[in-house]
């Protein structure tokens, strides 16, 4: 499952950071985490296209997580989008897209399929699974958890050439689950799924907290997850100032991403106050006190999540990780 951060900033842009918006691929299907103003301009040089989200969620509607629906949905219909885009989000999210698509006097050219979300829900993204919880920001908002469908087992090679199966087509079919029937050497095979193929494996799984005190919920929906992507929009120096605008510190970030049993842990929304390294750096050492190899990614870089590992992530870190740099 590939993660591109477009951007990575909380309330407003500044020249190191865009307001929020990440993008989650995996196989075919794209799923857009909330939509801050300027999206649309981030996936310049990105490999997210435009044309290929399958939905946006968003998580509550303050305008750096929302303002950016309107314009990307008039460049998709701008360039020839056909297909229906869906956009999920909290029980106000109906009015608020109405509101902001009829206020630029341009209706699309496709259908936009808007759900209301509560705590609990579900919807299906293609291949993806999307569930949310309930988080606390002082209006409604929700996080949400993207869970790929299961991976296939593990092939045993040695056992499949043991039992005299030629490589090639019968392969692909036993991964497919199909029973094979074959004569070699004038002796009938019929060889089941699973005598070659393991078990099926877990999907990929990246939860998304967008604004929020740090709230159990969180963590209990993050519950061995491969990536918590968590707003962390003040270090330590500035904890009062989380709790009297319900936002989270990077150390308490890194509390939830300890309790759930993470693999990886992404931080974002940063606030415009750290803009100079040396104050990210700091942000990220108090991070990576509770959970080692947390990262504070750029705007524009993307990540390829792997299998689920509590090691650090980044080989620059000591580990080999579940977490690589892509572009």
């Amino acid at each position: 499952m590939r993660s591109c951060f477009l951007g990575t900033g909380g309330s407003w842009p500044t020249r190191e950071r865009n307001v929020l918006s990440i993008a989650l691929t995996h196989s075919r299907n794209t799923v857009l985490l909330d939509c801050g103003e300027g999206t649309q301009r981030q996936m310049i040089g990105s490999p997210v296209s435009p044309l290929k989200i399958d939905a946006i969620v968003v998580t509550h509607l303050h305008g750096d997580h929302f303002l950016g629906i309107p314009g990307l949905v008039q460049s998709m219909s701008l360039n020839g989008r056909k297909r229906p885009l869906m956009i999920a989000g909290p029980s106000s999210i109906h009015a608020s897209v109405e509101s902001s698509l009829s206020s630029t006097v341009f209706r699309p050219g496709f259908e936009v399929d808007v759900r209301e979300m509560k705590d609990g829900d579900r919807l299906v993204v293609g291949s993806l699974t999307v569930r949310c919880a309930s988080v606390e920001h002082g209006i409604e908002a929700l996080a949400y958890r993207v869970d790929a469908p299961p991976r296939p087992g593990f092939f045993d090679r040695a056992k499949a050439e043991s039992m005299g199966i030629p490589q090639g087509r019968l392969w692909g079919d036993l991964q497919r689950g199909k029973t094979i029937r074959s004569n070699q050497g004038g002796v009938d095979l019929e060889v089941r799924p699973e005598q070659i193929v393991g078990p099926a494996r877990p999907g990929l799984s990246v939860v998304y907290s967008g604004d929020t005190l740090p709230h159990g919920s969180v963590a209990a929906l993050s519950r061995d997850a491969d990536a918590l992507i968590h707003e962390a929009t003040f270090s330590d120096r500035h904890a009062d100032l989380a709790r009297d605008y319900l936002h989270s510190t990077a150390r308490e970030a890194a509390e939830i991403a300890s309790e759930a049993g993470v693999g990886s842990l992404f931080l974002v929304h940063i606030s415009p106050r750290y803009s100079a390294p040396d104050l990210i750096d700091e942000m990220r050492k108090e991070a990576c006190e509770v959970f080692p190899g947390a990262i504070i990614p750029s705007d524009g870089e993307c990540f390829e999540i792997g299998r689920r590992t509590n090691k650090p992530c980044k080989p620059e870190d000591g580990g080999a990780g579940a977490v690589r740099t892509c572009r």
